[in-house]
């Protein structure tokens, strides 16, 4: 089997386990699911992730949300965004200093100009180029403390790098934030919540008793409690196709994920709808926005027993299912 560029550059910057002593620890920021760490031993390994997918993927590692340390070494996956991806490179500087540091990823997801901007600072080691991507490697060195994530502000709303609709409001939610439904009922739950721009909205209905934030993201959960100070707000890290809620909801609002990294993802909002058909009770309903061309209305017929579009424009469609078909996982 043809090696993955991210095991030929782990051997040429001398990483595996050969090379490693039993005390030598390497951590591995932003990996997605996919990511190849098979060169890498998994009892010297941390993995470094604020995304409860990625936990769930690589259950049975050591897991964590930052790094603990001593380390000698640390990996950085080229996140999609600019301003993510440099502060995962400043994070693990800053966990290893003086250790290798090895960043790898896709041109498309912006590889090339960030290896250009880290040889401006430092001396590079070398790189391999493969597969439409780099992977360079460099020694740890504190030239990078300015691209530390910094938080931003959106309508008085607190975000950071990386975390979806980071530098303004969604087109999408703010049509779903005009059209929230009349009557809520008690118990309500916002699935991909983000930072929490819907259920801050949706909570200036008073009959809500609990509203339940479940966000993959610890980044964008953290934004959510300062945007949510509403008593009534439940916080929960999960990945919501398969959380276990404490409850059944009377009303499920949602803005779907479409997209894993560059790549268009239909299945992902589809396996959403399937997870609030799961988590409703009997008479709850569905309220979500969606990308006018995504054909989520077959995937809802399948689940609900009524689907309508309730509100829309030229590029979104709200779209509300009730009477959730109970025994459908």
């Amino acid at each position: 089997m043809a090696q993955s560029r991210l095991s030929l550059a782990l051997a040429e910057a001398g990483l595996l386990a050969d090379h490693l002593s039993a005390e030598d620890r390497v951590a591995v920021f932003g990996p997605t699911p996919e990511t190849d760490l098979s060169a890498l031993p998994p009892a010297r390994l941390q993995i470094v992730s604020r995304d409860a997918v990625v936990h769930d993927a690589f259950a049975g590692l050591d897991c964590r949300t930052g790094a603990e340390g001593p380390l000698m070494a640390a990996v950085v996956v080229v996140p999609r965004a600019k301003a993510e991806a440099r502060a995962l490179v400043a994070e693990a500087v800053a966990a290893c200093p003086g250790g290798l540091i090895l960043v790898d990823g896709q041109k498309t997801d912006g590889v090339e100009p960030l290896f250009k901007a880290c040889r401006a600072r430092v001396e590079v080691s070398s790189h391999v180029t493969k597969a439409h991507g780099r992977a360079f490697w460099f020694r740890a060195a504190p030239m990078f403390d300015d691209w530390q994530a910094q938080p931003g502000m959106v309508d008085g709303f607190r975000t950071l790098p990386g975390v979806f609709s980071a530098d303004g409001i969604d087109p999408g939610s703010a049509l779903l934030a005009r059209n929230l439904p009349a009557k809520p009922g008690r118990h309500v739950a916002d699935l991909g919540a983000g930072w929490g721009f819907l259920s801050a909205r949706a909570l200036a209905a008073a009959r809500i008793e609990e509203m339940h934030l479940v966000e993959s993201n610890a980044a964008a959960l953290d934004c959510a409690r300062v945007n949510v100070t509403d008593p009534r707000a439940r916080f929960h890290w999960a990945d919501a196709t398969q959380w276990e809620p404490p409850v059944l909801f009377d009303t499920v609002l949602m803005n779907p994920p479409f997209h894993q990294g560059r790549r268009g993802a239909p299945d992902l909002g589809i396996a959403f709808i399937a997870a609030a058909a799961r988590v409703l009770r009997p008479g709850g309903q569905l309220v979500l926005v969606a990308n006018r061309h995504l054909p989520y209305e077959a995937a809802l017929q399948a689940r609900f027993g009524k689907v309508d579009e309730t509100a829309g424009d030229g590029g979104f469609k709200i779209l509300t299912a009730q009477r959730p078909k109970r025994g459908r996982r």
